[in-house]
């Protein structure tokens, strides 16, 4: 049984800010499988359907409508819901997070006229795609940025000035170092400044959805807590962007990835965990970004770094950024397909020396 509070099936949340956004792709682009899928393989779908109370001890789910639910094993997969700005009027600008947000974005900046302004409150993935997308389809776009550096200056200056770069012959305007103080019917204020605008999208971060596991008496720190199994507690696993799980890349730490990759292969751990199959080693995080024709792929983990390593021609357009942490690459940066994402993960996987970086390149 699937359970889940939105009424649509199952969908992918990468096209959202991308080619739906962009009205480019039908929005049944975004199915995971067809309705006759769930049938075939026995999966009732439960949609527009949230759980409310989760009895970890007694493995049942109370359901919106009273119902209850018992299982032998559950998985949480709760996702995450995007952060609004702490400003007066933070209420206001519109965030993309699911189908339904994509759409009625889209369907605003369709009524707006050509050129008209349009706001977009950080400089994240969502924000830079978002904004790029917007662009693309008319609008004069401004992203509004509180780091030095786009993605809140997490992959260093050469990644953030080649995006914005980017960016600016896509025709969106970045400013970094840039504090929204209010959102109000005319715009978008920063200090005694205002932006006019028709259209504000705020992309400034996501909160994992732990209330349930909370109640339930799980553990949680920044997600649920789960063990090498992915499991929560006996019967009980997680998948996705609520999920902290060890990771050998962190020397057995908890991350909290929050993107497809994560999700797809997060699922399928937890799913042969829930079967008693033995549970693989997890793969190197792989976050992948496309706006304003750009291509990103991130690989690795790298929450800090002592050194940035430029790996061929940024003025190319098709180069990386090794990021290095004790002498030893823990991420790479990946501009416009430098080097295949296969391989950059089994390189990273490696824990490599800094030195190896030359076997990468060569290879």
């Amino acid at each position: 049984m699937l359970v889940g509070d939105e009424d649509a099936l199952p969908y992918n949340r990468p096209p959202l800010s991308k080619e739906i956004l962009r009205g480019e792709a039908p929005d049944e682009l975004t199915a995971v499988e067809g309705p006759d899928w769930y049938a075939r393989h026995r999966i009732e779908v439960l949609s527009g359907m949230a759980v409310t109370e989760l009895d970890v001890r007694e493995r049942s789910a109370k359901l919106a409508d009273g119902g209850t639910v018992r299982f032998e094993r559950c998985l949480l997969a709760t996702g995450a819901a995007p952060r609004r700005p702490r400003v007066p009027g933070g209420e206001h600008p519109r965030t993309l997070r699911t189908l339904s947000d994509a759409v009625q974005i889209r369907s605003a900046a369709r009524a707006a006229e050509a050129g008209a302004p349009a706001v977009v409150i950080g400089g994240g993935f969502i924000g830079v795609e978002a904004a790029a997308s917007l662009a693309a389809i008319g609008l004069q776009v401004t992203i509004v940025e509180l780091s030095a550096g786009l993605w809140a200056g997490s992959l260093g200056d050469r990644i953030s000035a080649w995006a914005e770069l980017a960016l600016a012959h896509a025709g969106v305007t970045v400013r970094l170092q840039t504090q929204v103080t209010a959102v109000n019917e005319r715009g978008v204020h920063l200090g005694e400044e205002n932006l006019p605008t028709r259209i504000v999208v705020a992309g400034v971060g996501v909160e994992p959805r732990t209330k349930l596991a909370e109640d339930a008496g799980l553990k949680v720190e920044d997600g649920v807590l789960l063990d090498a199994a992915r499991a929560a507690a006996p019967g009980v696993f997680g998948a996705g962007d609520v999920a902290r799980a060890p990771h050998p890349l962190a020397d057995g730490a908890g991350i909290r990835v929050e993107h497809w990759h994560a999700a797809r292969e997060g699922g399928e751990l937890a799913a042969l965990s829930m079967l008693g199959e033995q549970v693989p080693t997890p793969r190197a995080p792989w976050v992948f970004s496309e706006f304003a024709g750009q291509m990103l792929d991130v690989v690795g983990w790298a929450p800090d770094r002592d050194e940035e390593l430029l790996i061929g021609e940024a003025e190319s357009g098709r180069f990386a950024v090794a990021y290095v942490r004790t002498g030893r690459v823990a991420q790479l940066a990946i501009v416009n397909g430098f080097i295949a994402a296969e391989e950059a993960r089994r390189f990273v996987e490696w824990r490599p020396p800094s030195y190896a970086l030359c076997t990468l390149v060569t290879a």
